[in-house]
């Protein structure tokens, strides 16, 4: 994988899976103390200590799909190289807490990539997961919760051209606009 987002992507795809009915993605970007933390916690079946134990080696997975569970092992990897690192802890019944640490500026940290893109796939993908997002940059942050514009829609398909294009806006804009105009803006102002 050639950007973080996809990472990402995978991991919640994971919670999916783990049947997951709320699953939360921070992104913190920290140039004061050049880290950069990503991570994906979910309330799905979690993993015992055994499961945990050997989820990071690329031939274990508990997905049907496929027979090798790549993503997380690649993802420890790629925090490894950039002075990072991973952490996972999980509970059966209770969820699972991935968390990934890197070097913000290392020269072989992968490019963030396209997050808003990323966590409307997974939103508008699987409208029956409660999907949150903070993304932070240093002290300012943009939060998004979709349980809020679920209810405001009363049963309104999030498939809606309208709907995608409420989203796109408000997450692409609360995303770019921490990067570019300092800008802070929380759950409650996304939908005045």
């Amino acid at each position: 994988m050639r950007e973080l987002s996809l990472h990402i992507l995978d991991i919640a795809e994971n919670s999916i899976s783990a049947g997951a009915s709320k699953v939360e993605i921070l992104v913190k970007e920290d140039t004061l103390n050049d880290e950069l933390w990503i991570s994906v916690k979910d309330n799905g079946k979690g993993m015992d200590e055994e499961f945990l134990a050997i989820v990071m080696n690329p031939f274990v997975t508990s997905r049907t799909t496929r027979k090798v569970g790549l993503g997380i092992p690649l993802l420890k990897q790629a925090a490894e190289a950039c002075n990072g690192g991973m952490t996972i802890d999980s509970q059966p019944g209770k969820g699972t807490e991935l968390t990934t640490k890197f070097q913000d500026s290392h020269i072989d940290r992968m490019p963030l990539g396209n997050l808003a893109d990323t966590f409307l796939s997974l939103l508008i993908g699987t409208p029956g997961v409660n999907w949150v997002l903070h993304y932070q940059v240093n002290d300012q942050t943009f939060h998004f919760d979709d349980s809020e514009v679920k209810r405001v829609l009363d049963g309104m398909p999030l498939t809606d051209y309208r709907v995608i294009e409420y989203l796109t806006n408000t997450i692409q804009n609360g995303i770019n606009g921490l990067n570019e105009n300092g800008f802070k803006q929380g759950v409650n102002h996304a939908y005045n």
